[in-house]
């Protein structure tokens, strides 16, 4: 491998129960504002993305019971459920997991939200963390 895979970190992604508490939580504690809110049926979960530099905070919270965010809040409670990796280029990042012997969740590289291409590396094979794959 020449280069890094990974060039930046995307998001770190928050697991809430309560989307719009956790918004107003984040903008009157800390000035943060919305840069972008998308609900991804796929997902079964909304998304309130708050700008960071160059970087976002991702609050999560289920759209539906079998939604694997659901199953992480019941579990375990409102928390940090994933940290989001931008990379050129999923498909290759995705394969050197593959290659590396990681587990991964996508088999190919899969649209995400805000028009990105993502794919998740199963935490098992990645030291307990999820990891997320993202392409802008």
């Amino acid at each position: 491998m020449t280069r890094p895979l990974l060039t930046e970190i995307d998001h770190v992604a928050i697991a809430v129960p309560d989307l719009d508490a956790a918004v107003t939580y984040y903008e009157e504690t800390f000035g943060a504002t919305v840069a972008h809110r998308e609900r991804i049926d796929s997902d079964g979960v909304e998304e309130a993305l708050l700008k960071v530099a160059d970087s976002y905070i991702q609050l999560l919270t289920p759209t539906s019971e079998s939604s694997p965010v659901a199953g992480y809040l019941e579990k375990k409670g409102p928390g940090i459920h994933h940290v989001g990796y931008r990379v050129v280029d999923c498909a290759e990042a995705l394969q050197s997991v593959k290659d590396h012997g990681g587990q991964v969740i996508d088999q190919v590289p899969r649209p995400g939200s805000r028009g990105t291409t993502v794919a998740f590396v199963h935490p098992r094979g990645a030291f307990g963390t999820l990891i997320e794959l993202v392409q802008e």
